[in-house]
């Protein structure tokens, strides 16, 4: 049969590999590009010196600081520098006591950041913040 013959089909499949190639070279771009774009937001820590915690126990104390950044040890008020000595002489003897802070909103965080370095260098293990519900807040407003 010569080339002109009448059997002669058409093809009816579609070739998909150049599809699967070029969606594999994409996929690949985008595994590399996407960490690079997720960066976080450059932020100047606090430094600390924190000891590690100790076990725990049901009693627990307050600890509230205030927007004035005054230390409160369940109600009577201690300075910073003092904070540490007063919380060793408290755990004396119960290593596993629960502290509850309560602070203020509108303290500085580095400030927050260093009462709970003193707590934590007392020999405080459990540590816990206190907080307001989101719903009781919206029905203050």
């Amino acid at each position: 049969m010569g080339m002109g013959s009448k059997n002669s089909s058409f093809m009816a499949e579609i070739n998909v590999t150049p599809l699967v190639d070029v969606m594999l070279v994409l996929l690949i771009i985008f595994m590399v590009t996407a960490p690079m774009m997720m960066q976080g937001v450059s932020v100047s820590l606090p430094q600390t010196t924190p000891k590690p915690l100790p076990a725990d126990q049901e009693e627990h104390l307050t600890l509230t600081v205030d927007r004035n950044q005054q230390i409160f040890i369940n109600g009577y008020k201690v300075s910073l520098e003092a904070l540490e000595a007063k919380m060793e002489k408290i755990l004396e003897g119960r290593p596993d006591q629960k502290v509850y802070l309560r602070a203020d909103q509108s303290i500085p965080y580095g400030f927050v950041v260093r009462v709970i370095s003193e707590v934590k260098n007392a020999g405080v293990e459990k540590l816990g913040m206190v907080t307001e519900p989101l719903e009781e807040k919206a029905k203050k407003k």
